[in-house]
């Protein structure tokens, strides 16, 4: 077939200008991540677990020996073109919030301590019935209905990005797992989860305001919790209808990921898995919003997909 015939494929625009990161949630994982990409930036640490950073990729046979790094294949943003917004409902900086989660040591954080110091969350939507073991919700929007919040978003996005000359961004969610929700009526079209934002309607979780205000804006969708969030027909038609990218459920970095690696290899093997033992090693605010039933019953049923067919 030729090219005139199917069409040749568009080039990739080149990933020049500044790019925003907004992280709903400025806890233990939106902070490591954070200190991560500045001590690589200052030549402080290697990108240690980064696919784009240090993977190749294979061009040709082996033998042409071809194999550049992804991030000089690709166009990608240059780590030093990346800029960091947050929203959380506890006002702490990002040292403030990263020095109590205690992932990172002081000798982490101290070479890099003016810079996550300048890190600030924005006001952020927040209900307690959705995560109720936060306490010290003292940064928290308020409004007369759900959408008013969602547009006040949309708003932060764009004061956001003018404020730093960010021409591209991205939205990955860091907040806390919400209590289980399963797909309902407000959830199929975007009119009825429109409808139901603004009839402050209890199905509609912080989570798909943060979604919806991404997705409005242009800016791509990751969720790394396994809240419902985007995962339903409205907002997937939403992201279809305005060329926006959505991906996740869940990080899947802990235990689940060390589920996905080893439990098949046991079932190719005819092991006799018979049951698997969890726990939050972590802990830190997940660890605690965990132990309220209804948030890890999200949790759970996100976790026991990967086993099922083990």
């Amino acid at each position: 077939m030729s090219d005139s015939t199917r069409g040749t494929p568009a080039p990739i625009a080149p990933a020049t200008g500044k790019l925003a990161i907004f992280t709903p949630g400025l806890g233990a994982v939106a902070t490591t991540f954070i200190a991560g990409v500045e001590r690589v930036r200052r030549g402080l640490s290697a990108p240690i677990g980064s696919l784009t950073q240090m993977a190749t990729i294979r061009l040709g046979k082996r033998t042409d020996h071809r194999s550049p790094l992804i991030r000089d294949f690709v166009p990608l943003a240059s780590l030093d073109d990346i800029v960091f917004g947050a929203w959380d409902p506890i006002p702490d900086d990002a040292y403030t919030a990263a020095t109590k989660a205690g992932v990172l040591v002081k000798d982490d954080l101290e070479p890099i301590a003016d810079f996550l110091k300048s890190i600030t969350p924005m006001p952020a939507v927040f209900e307690s019935r959705y995560v109720t073991r936060i306490t010290g919700a003292t940064n928290v929007k308020t409004g007369p209905t759900k959408k008013d919040l969602a547009d006040q978003l949309r708003a932060d996005i764009r004061s956001f990005m003018a404020a730093h000359g960010a021409s591209r961004g991205a939205m990955v969610w860091c907040g806390s797992t919400e209590t289980y929700i399963k797909a309902g009526p407000q959830h199929q079209t975007i009119a009825a989860f429109e409808k139901a934002m603004e009839e402050n309607d209890d199905a509609i979780a912080p989570s798909m305001l943060y979604a919806y205000a991404a997705i409005m804006e242009g800016i791509p969708y990751c969720n790394g919790a396994p809240n419902l969030s985007a995962d339903f027909p409205a907002l997937i038609d939403l992201a279809n209808q305005r060329g926006v990218a959505i991906s996740g459920k869940d990080f899947k970095t802990g235990q689940t990921w060390m589920k996905t690696v080893i439990a098949p290899g046991m079932k190719a093997r005819m092991l006799g898995l018979e049951g698997w033992y969890s726990t939050n090693i972590l802990g830190n605010r997940d660890g605690e919003v965990l132990d309220d039933p209804a948030s890890f019953k999200t949790k759970e049923e996100s976790k026991l997909s990967v086993l099922h067919t083990i």
